[in-house]
């Protein structure tokens, strides 16, 4: 095998992402930016060179080092490291490299952050708020209404389309990481909205001979970005008064936190959230002491 430099071996490693392993382009984009602030501390007379002698634990300990130094928050470094492993365990699958040397590293240990949630009143507030007199109004209900009543990703919200939905029995097919495909619930408020706003979407694309399958569109009947999602939301939190700072996301740790306060499985949410691992879920467990209060008094003998 010839001299691969580090830029060559990135390339293959983001082609191996896209075609077997079905990465999305948001992971794959954020694969890319890590990698290339690893290639860029390398400078173009190492990143030129064979990666089986420029990437050793020594030269990526230094990288680490270089990157407290440069006052990177531990969760960027965290995540740096995270990406430079996936690349090495790579190399080394593809015998590229004759071992991993990211196996003596140790990443910086993370403060553990709760995932910041809405009350249920908020929610109440927030969804009655877009209008039921514009098309805009129409279609802003039924988003807000799927965002929460599935718990889905705002990148998962975005990529549905019309025939992903069976409102019928109250289901709609998601898209998830790496393309893993899961059904969500639909609960029946936001059946009602989806089903005015497939009436008005419909209307829009005859009237101004559109043709497309996003559920979800924007003034030009586009699809709808990730970044239009959060604007929208962010004009309804100011207007109802509820936390400036929560974006999509928030509404989905809503969802889970107010099922698990209401007594929903566990896994049953994991199943929901299209989590792979219970401990992913179990971070919302942390948010609902009254609960865990409750069932301790109601199952502990010496309570």
């Amino acid at each position: 095998m010839g001299k691969l430099s580090i830029p060559a071996a990135v390339a293959d490693f983001l082609r191996y992402l896209d075609t077997e392993r079905n990465a999305s382009a948001h992971t794959i984009k954020a694969y890319r930016e890590d990698l290339q602030s690893l290639v860029g501390y390398l400078g173009s007379d190492q990143a030129g060179a064979d990666v089986t002698r420029v990437l050793t634990t020594k030269a990526l300990r230094q990288y680490l080092a270089w990157l407290h130094g440069q006052q990177y928050s531990a969760r960027t470094i965290a995540r740096r490291l995270a990406a430079v492993r996936s690349f090495c365990r790579f190399l080394f699958m593809r015998g590229v490299i004759a071992e991993n040397p990211t196996r003596p590293l140790r990443a910086p240990k993370l403060p553990r952050r709760l995932p910041r949630f809405l009350p249920e009143e908020d929610i109440a507030r927030l969804l009655d708020l877009p209008s039921a007199d514009t098309w805009l109004g129409i279609r802003d209900r039924a988003l807000l209404e799927t965002l929460y009543s599935t718990g889905v990703r705002v990148s998962e919200l975005v990529s549905l389309n019309v025939d992903d939905l069976d409102l019928h029995e109250g289901f709609v097919r998601v898209r998830g990481k790496r393309k893993r495909e899961r059904l969500a619930i639909l609960g029946s408020a936001a059946c009602r909205a989806l089903g005015r706003w497939l009436a008005i979407r419909q209307e829009r694309l005859q009237k101004l001979c559109g043709d497309t399958q996003a559920l979800f569109l924007n003034k030009n009947n586009t699809r709808l970005s990730v970044r239009s999602v959060g604007r929208i939301l962010e004009r309804y939190l100011v207007r109802c008064g509820a936390d400036a700072h929560a974006t999509p996301h928030t509404l989905r740790h809503s969802f889970a936190t107010h099922l698990l306060d209401r007594g929903a499985d566990i896994r049953s949410v994991q199943e929901l959230l299209g989590h792979r691992n219970l401990s992913a879920t179990q971070i919302y467990t942390h948010l609902t002491p009254g609960r865990l209060l409750a069932g301790y008094r109601r199952s502990h003998p010496r309570s």
